[in-house]
C-alpha cells in the first residue's frame, strides 16, 4: 500500500500553521517519503490541493509508475533546478513558500529570493522529519528485514573470521555478506576496530591492523532493504582471544547500561531520561569521562534521524519510534565496547527488534 498520500495530508496541516501556500520539499529522501519516487535530482511543492514533484526527462517514465497522485513538471533539456523551481513557483502565483531550512543552502535560497521577488520564502525546519520520526507497520516491517540480513550476514562474517584478517578484510567480507543475504547495501561503510583502534567511535578499517594483534575486535554495521532503503544498525564486541579482567568489567558495565536504558523505553519518557538511565550506570563505575557520545537515534531511511537519544533532548518518545541504543566506554590506547541494538516503541513500552546475543560469554569466538 502507498502511504504517501496519507504522509501529504498529515503535512498539508502544517501549511495553515505557518500561513504559507506551499511547502518546498528538496531533500532527495523526503521527496521519496512524500511521493515515493526512488529517482534524484528532483523536488516537491506541496500544496493544500495538490503536489507537484518537479524532475527531469530522465525520470518521466519513472514518476508515471511511482508517482500516479502527483502532478510532474518534466524541466526541459538544460534548464537548471533553480530556473525550474522558479518558474513554477513563479506561474502558479504562490505568495509565501515555506522550505527547509537545514537543506536549502544560503546561495541557493538568495538565487531563489532574487528569482521571485514577490514571493516571501519561510525557512522551517524538521516538518517531513518529525512525521517520519514514527514509523507505520509497513515502514517497521522493512527495518524488520534490514535487520536480519544484518544478523545473518554477521553470522557468516563470524563463523569464518579469521586472526590473520585485516579489518578491511573483515569489513569487505561483512559488505558481501549483507548482499549475499538480500540487502540492497550496507547502512553505512561498517566498522572494524581491533583493540586500542576500538576506543574511536568511529574508526575506518585499516589494511594494516590485523584481527589477531587483540584480544577483541568491534564490529558496527547494518544492512539497507531493497525494498525501501529503511537501515538496521548494529555494534558487538567479538572476542578472539583471553577474557581480562579489564575487559570483563568494561563490557559488563556497557551491559548493564544498555539494559538498563532499554527497561526505560516507553510512550512518554523524555529522550534525555532514557540516556540519563544508561550514562549513570557508566558514571557510576567510575567511566563517565569515556563516553562522549549520545546514547542512540532514530532509524530509517536515513542511518540517523530523529529522535535523538542525548543529554539534551526533551523528545517525548512515541508509538512507532524505532531508536538504536548503543552505549559505550572508549579508553584511549586500551580499546572500546559498544554494544547496540535496534528498539521499537510499542504502545505499552518497547521491543528490542535486534536478535544477536550480547552476553559477555556469547561474544566468544573459537
Amino acid at each position: 500500500m502507498d502511504r504517501s498520500p496519507i504522509r501529504r495530508e498529515k503535512l498539508v496541516a502544517s501549511l495553515a500553521r505557518d500561513e504559507v501556500d506551499a511547502l518546498l520539499v528538496v531533500s532527495e529522501t523526503n521527496v521519496r517519503y512524500l511521493t515515493g519516487f526512488t529517482g534524484d535530482s528532483s523536488a516537491l511543492i506541496l500544496m493544500r490541493d495538490r503536489a507537484l514533484l518537479v524532475s527531469d526527462g530522465r525520470y518521466a517514465t519513472q514518476i508515471a509508475q511511482e508517482c500516479t497522485e502527483v502532478d510532474p513538471h518534466i524541466r526541459p533539456l538544460g534548464q537548471e533546478m533553480d530556473d525550474a523551481l522558479a518558474e513554477v513557483i513563479g506561474r502558479l502565483g504562490l505568495g509565501r513558500v515555506a522550505f527547509e531550512s537545514s537543506v536549502v543552502s544560503v546561495a541557493r535560497h538568495e538565487e531563489l529570493t532574487n528569482r521571485l521577488p514577490t514571493v516571501s520564502f519561510l525557512p522551517v525546519l524538521g516538518r517531513v522529519e518529525t512525521l517520519r520520526a514514527v514509523k507505520d507497520e509497513q515502514e517497521v516491517a522493512t527495518i524488520r528485514a534490514a535487520i536480519s540480513m544484518a544478523e545473518r550476514a554477521f553470522a557468516m562474517l563470524r563463523a569464518g573470521l579469521r586472526l590473520i584478517d585485516t579489518e578491511k578484510d573483515a569489513a569487505d567480507d561483512l559488505e558481501h555478506y549483507l548482499r549475499r543475504c538480500g540487502a540492497a547495501a550496507a547502512s553505512f561503510p561498517p566498522i572494524v576496530a581491533v583493540g586500542p583502534r576500538a576506543a574511536l567511535p568511529h574508526a575506518r578499517p585499516s589494511g594494516e591492523a590485523r584481527i589477531g594483534d587483540d584480544d577483541f575486535v568491534l564490529i558496527d554495521w547494518g544492512a539497507s532493504a531493497v525494498s525501501a532503503p529503511y537501515k538496521s544498525d548494529l555494534t558487538r564486541v567479538v572476542v578472539t582471544g583471553k577474557v581480562t579482567p579489564k575487559f570483563e568489567t568494561i563490557y559488563r558495565t556497557v551491559l548493564s547500561a544498555q539494559e538498563r536504558a532499554i527497561a526505560a523505553i516507553r510512550p512518554g519518557v523524555a529522550a534525555r531520561d532514557v540516556d540519563a538511565e544508561a550514562r549513570s550506570v557508566i558514571e557510576e563505575a567510575g567511566f563517565g569521562a569515556f563516553f562522549q557520545h549520545g546514547l542512540g537515534h532514530g532509524l530509517g531511511l536515513d542511518i540517523h534521524e530523529a529522535p535523538r537519544l542525548r543529554k539534551e533532548s526533551d523528545i517525548k518518545l512515541l508509538p512507532g519510534m524505532v531508536v538504536t541504543v548503543e552505549p559505550g566506554i572508549y579508553v584511549p590506547g586500551w580499546g572500546g565496547v559498544r554494544i547496540e541494538d535496534d528498539v521499537l516503541v510499542t504502545p505499552d513500552g518497547c521491543e528490542v527488534l535486534t536478535h544477536v546475543p550480547r552476553s559477555l560469554d556469547s561474544v566468544r569466538v573459537g
